[in-house]
């Protein structure tokens, strides 16, 4: 009984010292074109041992993770009125052996941006007072799309394609003068595509989207998870409803030259979490061939 008593006094001891794992160690990388207003940083996150979740904060706005093989990755805009300066990412992580967290400094550096000058219809830059209520409702319906909270990922590979086969020549963030009065910047690519051409999703997604804005003219919004929101204005036609499920090259509409246009071409915006950033940014960090 005694040498019984000792044994298990023993294994209680033992028991009491051990040391608990340690938390996970995290390491992150960063990759994007480059760090300014209107670029795309692709946030990679490993870990020494088992997570079961990570998530991020960037720029005030919390960042939706998902898990690509053994990796976790996170997309994080730059919007176009970022203070310039250091702003930090921080990561968090929770595993069986207790919470992990690590932090990536993004130093937000000056991009110059052109300006254009365009003459369009006049009541596309000063709008008759008839279309005020009109053009204020679709304003808060947008806004309402762009603060949604991110759904879970439509793309676990995060691939994405060119939406035309054309070439895009209009930049990101140029400063636009309509008709000689100041506008705001241009937030998305222009496509000079021929009237009618095909506009096909480039990933997969839900449409949120779908019908004729008073500036946008037709227009379609895809949300394809994570926080990243296509818009795409202009078209001839839509082929795609609201609620619809689109497989990545799926035709949601075709080009045109409606709302505030000077000719036919497909104008595409993307939204990351609220950010506006460039879609070449991230057809080229998203390329479907990576």
């Amino acid at each position: 009984m005694a040498l019984l008593l000792r044994t298990l006094l023993a294994v209680v001891a033992v028991a009491a010292c051990a040391t608990p794992p340690p938390a996970p160690t995290l390491t992150v990388s960063v990759n994007a074109r480059g760090l300014h207003q209107g670029e795309v940083v692709v946030v990679t996150v490993t870990a020494d041992a088992p997570v079961t979740t990570v998530r991020g904060r960037a720029f005030d706005r919390d960042v939706p993770a998902v898990r690509i093989g053994d990796t976790w990755r996170l997309l994080v805009g730059i919007d176009l009125d970022v203070p310039l300066g250091t702003h930090r990412v921080q990561i968090d992580a929770d595993s069986p052996t207790g919470p992990a967290t690590a932090v990536h400094d993004l130093v937000v550096t000056a991009k110059a941006f052109r300006t254009r000058r365009l003459r369009v219809d006049p009541d596309f830059v000063n709008a008759p007072a008839a279309m005020a209520e009109r053009i204020a409702a679709e304003s808060k319906e947008m806004a309402a799309l762009w603060s949604a909270v991110p759904t879970e990922p439509a793309v676990a590979a995060l691939t994405f394609t060119a939406p035309v086969p054309h070439r895009a020549n209009s930049a990101f963030g140029t400063r636009s003068i309509f008709n000689g009065e100041p506008r705001g910047a241009h937030s998305g690519a222009d496509f000079l595509s021929p009237t009618g051409t095909p506009v096909r999703a480039p990933a997969a997604g839900t449409v949120v989207l779908a019908k004729d804005l008073y500036f946008s003219g037709g227009s379609v919004v895809i949300d394809h998870g994570l926080g990243i929101f296509s818009f795409f204005a202009h078209f001839s036609k839509i082929t795609a409803g609201a609620g619809d499920r689109v497989d990545a090259g799926a035709i949601v509409g075709r080009v045109g030259a409606t709302g505030r246009v000077t000719g036919p071409h497909l104008h595409w915006t993307v939204r990351l979490n609220g950010a506006r950033v460039d879609p070449l940014a991230l057809l080229e960090l998203l390329a479907a061939s990576r």
